[in-house]
């Protein structure tokens, strides 16, 4: 984690207020542990509404299959060394199909030969959007063997997305929840 100490205190359902409250109030009534982004995010609830928008389309709603959009979540999440970015998606890359060993590999990018050509591709489309904020005809070209128009843009759109949040946890020193791994640097 970069910071060791939140810049903003996550909120709980006692200390928001408004819409804040009625936003946390829905997440836990939802079930299970509401997250400290979500906590964090709640101090500004307008902008947690329309962020959340998006990025329920990228989670839930993108073209992608959801191992390969873990893929690229991770990559970007290790390259703006977010440890909350990298910490929940590892669960949630496991969830997907991903093994331990895969999500662990992730850090050792689209060289490494164990992956396929597309993982490589999808690595690739991560760090070269990252560095670049452009897909070279290179990785466009070979994703666009597999991919249609829309999983095309997915991808463009996830790793924009994990980058946007990625930068948000950072800089706000959000937390991450007891027994969640972060980015462990090798």
């Amino acid at each position: 984690m970069r910071l060791s100490e939140p810049r903003l205190q996550p909120l709980t359902i006692e200390t928001a207020e408004g819409e804040s409250k009625a936003q946390l109030e829905r997440a836990e009534a939802r079930g299970g542990p509401v997250l400290n982004i979500t906590r964090t995010l709640a101090h500004y609830p307008e902008l947690s509404s329309a962020w959340g928008y998006f990025a329920r389309h990228v989670l839930a709603g993108s073209s992608l299959p959801e191992r390969e959009r873990e893929l690229i979540i991770l990559r970007m999440g290790w390259n703006c060394r977010s440890g909350y970015e990298f910490g929940q998606h590892r669960r949630i890359g496991q969830q997907a199909g991903l093994s331990l060993e895969e999500v662990e590999r992730v850090k050792q990018g689209p060289d490494h030969d164990a992956w396929t050509a597309h993982e490589a591709a999808l690595l690739r489309a991560a760090d070269e959007l990252h560095t670049d904020a452009f897909l070279s005809d290179e990785t466009w070209n070979e994703l666009a063997e597999q991919y249609d128009t829309r999983q095309m843009m997915d991808v463009v759109f996830a790793a924009g997305q994990y980058n946007l949040v990625s930068m948000a946890l950072n800089t706000l020193g959000v937390q991450l929840e007891p027994g969640t791994p972060g980015l462990e640097l090798d």
